[in-house]
């Protein structure tokens, strides 16, 4: 249940500007001093423990692998890339300095303290040491392009910048949707877009093997881009190297939670709290990546489920509403 929707990641830009304000207005967050309150007893046996208001959330890990693995990935032009190798191994460079926690940084500067893409792109690359040390793409014209979300473009900018480098005439431009910017890759008028590994290769296995085609992506990385590689051949592209990087969806506590209840992974929660409250939008109950994969795969026992707008679940779980709630992991929301 990938939700990475324009409308969503605006409303979420927005609204994270205002959190810091609403709870400041409020006082020291926190309900119980931040001890957990585990006086009731779930169905389960296990104490349930209920939300602690906190102003930071953290992620727990996925140590089971419920979700798939959405790394970021270049997807380049074939042509392209058999006609200039070194625009490959650029963005290569660029995933080998990019993790979750670099991108959570990103999202920040651009989505929360309202920086430009441009302008966070180019002191990444400065920052990161990208810049190329010879000039072999002199009088080539590549357009880079992005997706219709501020982590797209900003993505989109570092790879646009990194080709400047070594002498590209490199710009960067949001076209849209997978739908819209995915044949304009295909047919030469883009060279490259910062992709997400699972959400890539089960796109291309849907066009290529049907609706219906068993999905190719999984948890683990390398199968996945050991399965999009071909697809992604056949469908007239090339892959590059798949950063540490991944946007995709996590489930959250606050902070206060996790120390409370001494939880940092998905499976110590379920082995430690019973009758949680969950936050999550509205088809969460009846989606695998979300309630039903938590029941399933992790056997949490959910208490309560409560309904949110995307953009509004990490504020409820802040404010105490709820005790976990789903989260894309590379918001900037989450940054230290």
């Amino acid at each position: 249940m990938r939700t990475t929707t324009r409308t969503r990641r605006t409303l979420a830009a927005a609204l994270a500007g205002s959190a810091a304000l609403v709870l400041a207005a409020c006082g020291a967050p926190g309900s119980g001093g931040g001890e957990a309150e585990t006086t009731a007893t779930s169905t389960s046996g296990l104490a349930v423990c209920e939300p602690v208001a906190g102003e930071s959330l953290v992620v727990l890990d996925d140590d089971l692998g419920l979700q798939n693995a959405d790394n970021v990935i270049p997807a380049i032009n074939a042509d392209v890339a058999a006609e200039h190798p070194e625009v490959v191994e650029l963005l290569d460079a660029v995933s080998a300095s990019l993790d979750t926690e670099g991108l959570i940084a990103l999202n920040k500067a651009v989505d929360i303290d309202r920086r430009t893409s441009s302008e966070v792109a180019a002191e990444f690359v400065e920052e990161q040491g990208l810049a190329a040390d010879e000039q072999t793409g002199e009088g080539v014209e590549l357009s880079v392009g992005a997706a219709n979300f501020s982590e797209s473009l900003t993505l989109a900018e570092i790879y646009a910048e990194v080709l400047r480098s070594a002498g590209f005439e490199a710009q960067a431009q949001s076209i849209g949707s997978r739908e819209t910017y995915l044949p304009a890759l295909q047919d030469g008028t883009l060279a490259a877009v910062p992709e997400y590994a699972a959400t890539l290769a089960d796109f291309l296995n849907s066009q290529i093997n049907g609706a219906d085609a068993d999905p190719v992506a999984s948890s683990d990385v390398d199968a996945t881009v050991e399965a999009l590689t071909p697809l992604a051949e056949e469908s007239g592209l090339a892959v590059g190297a798949a950063s540490a990087a991944q946007d995709q969806n996590a489930f959250a506590v606050t902070a206060e939670f996790a120390e409370a209840n001494g939880v940092a992974t998905l499976s110590e929660l379920a082995e430690t709290c019973g009758g949680l409250v969950l936050a999550g939008p509205p088809e969460c109950p009846e989606r695998p990546f979300c309630q039903i994969g938590l029941e399933e795969t992790y056997g949490l026992e959910i208490g309560e489920f409560r309904s949110y707008e995307f953009a509004l679940i990490g504020e409820a779980v802040r404010q105490g509403d709820a005790a976990l709630g789903l989260v894309l992991s590379s918001d900037g929301s989450l940054a230290g």
